[in-house]
């Protein structure tokens, strides 16, 4: 039986498109359902999402308020019939005091527990509806961090006067605390972890809320954007979560550069910051210089920035600009907002990824998760969960671990000590496979070249490793933080120099690695003849890089990754050319196994996009692979809200000349092929005014052809009626490149220059072919030049077709592997000529070059409201003629 609204709140009439995507939402959060919603760019699809899942979480709360007030007027009555029942029946028989006993406790417990969550509630409203109203408090908020802000400079002031005292104790905090696995005596003490530690009054219960997440911070911020122009932007608390390298706002940290290095100094200071708190218990304080600690990281200011969070919609931007106000971290005050939050907008990764989830303070039971351009949903948990090392890496690695284990042996645990002889034992197995050796030049070591492909038990035998317990080794890893220690340490090969950096005793951020690159130095000399290579003659920038780059963060990565089912991944050794080049990597050939956890304990989760055809790949690969029984799973799909005249999509089988138009692998080298193809274009760009883009299946095949038709003349001919563009090969050269294209076309349109407008010349999968807006003039007609299908020789993708035709079943005398490929292809041509149709008003013409384009498998992976108007042209002629006839009506009709 379907429930459902009436009305939804929406900011402007809505479409009516719009009003079925948000009823058909409502009812699958309301119904526990697993989503497939697809809503073409330009049809308004943030917003749908917004007020269809906020109108439902809003009838939800309600809900559980009234049921919550009628179980307790219950329970209130039951406890007072219950007293009435036991008085009468004590004066004329004994009861059984027992079973009257337990049932009173039941009764009342239950009545305290409603009380207590009815208290809690109000509590929370009032805090922020005073949060929301109260300028004063904000003001009042503001001065008392100026007057924090003006006492801690003072502070400082005076610790730049305290004289550093000499010594090796400014290394004590590199010390790992001594490990235990659980299974050995469940873990004596506490270790530290910032990830996990926040302040017992800052702490409150997750109430239920949506997770929405998306893949780029950008598209986060848009969406941001939408909910603060919803109706349910003043009464709604939503938080924006971010990495450190986006919401700190500590200068001496974010200059840093890095995320790793961002993290491991924030997580330095949060130690500093406990250990802090330690000594001024009474502990007895160590003589040495005063470790740095984050100004920003005071949970008073904490507690005031959280309910800042909560009381207004706030962007990335904006958070970071109330941060600087009221000088407090926004990274911490954010994670500190998400239990009251009942809109929680994050990246991808912080919900895909366990580890990363629980870290951020994440929880899924019982709430809703909500993905957004989830057309890419299986790579992007494949992508998530793989993980590589180079040679250098893993030597890099052993070499800065042996350093750390000789440098602090007389002062490690016994434990600790076998932990890392264990860790260099893996690590000295993966180079051998490698076809090298620990302890020597990566870089001058040669390897056999060739790529090989093994099951996780298979390699662990190849590289004798099978009788380490790696599930203990990940636990250690996560306990002793051995990853974050090894920064200060570099590369140390027999024979050769150490690169070192050395700072002065001002720089405070680097006090603490000093008395270690003294050690190192003393080491290197008293070994090695060679002298010792300072950094400053190489340049400061590079030795710094040099100095903080560990590799440990993607050892411990792909430890982790080995802890998989046997039967879920796969590692590829490639070896080429020398040890250094040479890698180890870990394939994910089963996303669902990462992303059945999501589904379980979700309530309801929701896959959205503009295009998700075909989505047969998230059904088959994701859902049911999950455990998703097909009753659980709801679909919905709608047109554009263009009118129908408004695209034109043809398919051309054949060119001017009448040269079938064909470029599968064996054909499309042609020059006669491309030739033709060349005609077409030209012809094109004769009738199409503004821009056009075109895109090639591969990068490979784009330099081919343009080069072939720059020594043809075919350019030539192309840049006489528009100028041309190519896609860059830098991604920070993408917005200029767009910029040009867009003024050139916006000049042609003023009648400037004698060109009708630009072409732009781009590739499947390419920095042009997602996110990008060809709106209106700057994307007139779309090009596809051939089928993007994937490298079927890659030894990668084999592997994945094998495992789907072992573990799916065969549909429609097609293998799982065979269709994989087809859905690859098709979701990538989906992408691009999706760049063009942005809004109501908007109008294109899609041209898919290709005969193979015409077979109805083919058409059937289309997104419905372009399939429907699709025309497959046998011959150029009628092509040619409808794509005139279609610019002539949109001019007369602009005129």
């Amino acid at each position: 039986m379907e429930t459902g609204r009436a009305k939804f709140p929406f900011p402007y009439q809505p479409y009516n498109i719009q009003e079925q995507f948000m009823q058909a939402l409502y009812n699958a959060l309301d119904q526990s359902k697993v989503g497939i919603f697809e809503s073409p760019t330009g049809t308004g699809k943030s917003l749908s999402l917004i007020c269809g899942a906020l109108s439902w979480l809003t009838d939800y709360d309600e809900k559980k308020r009234q049921e919550a007030a009628a179980l307790l007027q219950e329970g209130v009555a039951a406890l007072s019939t219950s007293a009435g029942q036991s008085s009468a029946t004590s004066s004329s028989a004994e009861p059984d005091w027992i079973t009257d006993f337990v049932q009173k406790k039941a009764e009342r417990d239950l009545v305290s527990k409603l009380k207590d969550e009815e208290l809690k509630r109000k509590k929370r409203e009032e805090r922020l509806e005073m949060i929301r109203n109260n300028a004063q408090l904000k003001y009042a908020i503001k001065r008392k961090s100026c007057e924090e802000e003006e006492a801690f400079k003072l502070l400082q002031l005076s610790k730049e006067e305290h004289v550093e005292v000499p010594g090796d104790q400014e290394d004590e905090e590199l010390i790992m605390a001594e490990y235990e696995s659980d299974d050995e005596s469940k873990i004596k003490n506490r270790f530290f972890e910032g990830e996990e530690e926040e302040d017992d009054e800052l702490v409150e219960e997750h109430v239920t809320k949506i997770y929405y997440c998306s893949r780029t911070h950008s598209q986060l911020a848009q969406f941001v954007h939408e909910v603060q122009k919803s109706p349910f932007s003043k009464n709604i608390s939503v938080v924006t979560l971010g990495s450190r390298q986006n919401l700190c706002i500590n200068e001496e940290v974010r200059h840093l550069g890095s995320i790793q290095r961002i993290n491991d100094r924030c997580m330095e200071m949060q130690k500093n910051k406990h250990e802090k708190q330690h000594h001024e218990e009474g502990a007895k304080r160590k003589r040495g210089t005063a470790k740095t600690v984050c100004p920003y990281n005071k949970a008073s200011a904490l507690q005031q920035m959280r309910d800042g969070v909560l009381g207004t919609v706030h962007d990335i931007e904006q958070l970071l600009k109330m941060g600087k106000e009221m000088q407090s971290c926004p990274y911490y005050a954010t994670r500190l907002a998400i239990p009251p939050a009942q809109l929680v907008v994050l990246p991808y990764q912080m919900v895909l990824h366990e580890a990363t989830r629980r870290a951020a303070g994440v929880q899924l039971k019982g709430q809703v998760v909500i993905i957004d351009e989830a057309h890419n949903l299986s790579d992007t948990l494949s992508c998530i969960h793989s993980a590589e090392l180079s040679g250098a890496q893993l030597c890099r690695a052993h070499s800065q671990l042996t350093q750390y284990a000789d440098r602090y042996k007389s002062r490690l645990k016994a434990k600790n000590l076998m932990y890392i002889k264990q860790i260099l034992f893996v690590i000295e197995g993966l180079v051998r496979v490698l076809g090298g050796n620990v302890g020597q030049n990566p870089q001058n070591q040669t390897t056999q070249a060739g790529t090989e492909m093994h099951t996780i038990n298979n390699f662990l035998f190849k590289a004798q490793i099978d009788n380490i317990n790696l599930f203990k080794l990940q636990r250690y890893f996560e306990k002793s933080m051995v990853s974050r220690k090894l920064g200060g340490f570099v590369e140390k090969y027999a024979g050769s120099g150490v690169t070192l950096h050395t700072q002065s005793s001002s720089n405070k951020e680097n006090r603490r690695t000093e008395g270690l690159n003294r050690y190192l130095q003393t080491l290197q000399s008293n070994h090695n003849s060679a002298p010792v290579a300072l950094a400053d003659q190489q340049g400061s920038a590079e030795a710094d890089r040099v100095l903080s780059a560990s590799p440990m963060m993607q050892v411990e990565g792909f430890f982790m990754a080995l802890t998989n089912s046997n039967t879920d991944g796969r590692v590829v050794v490639h070896r080429q050319g020398t040890v250094s080049e040479s890698s180890v990597k870990f394939l994910l050939l089963n996303p669902a196994v990462h992303f059945t956890q999501v589904l379980k304990e979700c309530r309801a989760v929701i896959i959205a996009g503009g295009t998700m055809q075909p989505v047969s790949d998230f059904k088959q690969e994701l859902l049911f692979s999950a455990g998703v029984g097909e009753e659980r799973i709801i679909e919905f799909s709608c047109g554009h809200v263009i009118p129908p005249e408004n695209i034109l999509p043809l398919v051309l089988c054949s060119g001017p000349s009448g040269q079938e138009l064909d470029f599968t692998y064996q054909n499309r080298d042609s020059p006669r092929m491309m030739d033709e193809m060349g005609r077409v274009l030209s012809n094109i760009c004769n009738v199409v005014p503004g821009g056009v883009v075109c895109f090639f299946p591969s990068y490979d095949y784009s330099r081919q052809i343009i080069s072939h038709w720059e020594a043809s003349g075919v350019l030539t001919r192309l840049a006489n009626k528009k100028k041309i563009f190519q896609e860059p090969k830098k991604a920070n050269q993408v917005e200029q490149v767009l910029n040009e294209f867009s003024r050139c076309i916006q000049r042609c349109a003023l009648g400037s220059g004698g060109l009708t407008g630009a072409l732009l010349f781009s590739v499947v999968g390419g920095k042009m072919s997602e996110g990008i807006n060809f709106s209106d003039d700057l994307g007139r007609c779309v090009v596809m030049v051939g089928m993007p299908y994937p490298n079927i020789k890659s030894p990668e993708l084999q592997e994945k077709m094998s495992y789907l035709d072992t573990h799916l079943p065969h549909s429609q005398g097609r293998s799982p592997g065979q269709a994989l490929i087809e859905n690859l292809c098709m979701k990538a041509v989906n992408q691009s000529i999706g760049r063009a149709i942005r809004h109501r008003g908007d109008y294109s013409s899609i041209v898919l070059c290709d005969r193979r384009y015409s077979r109805p498998a083919t058409l059937s992976k289309l997104p419905a409201w372009i399939r429907n108007r699709t025309n497959t042209c046998a011959t150029f002629g009628p092509a040619f003629a409808a794509l005139r006839k279609f610019f002539l009506e949109k001019k007369q009709r602009k005129v």
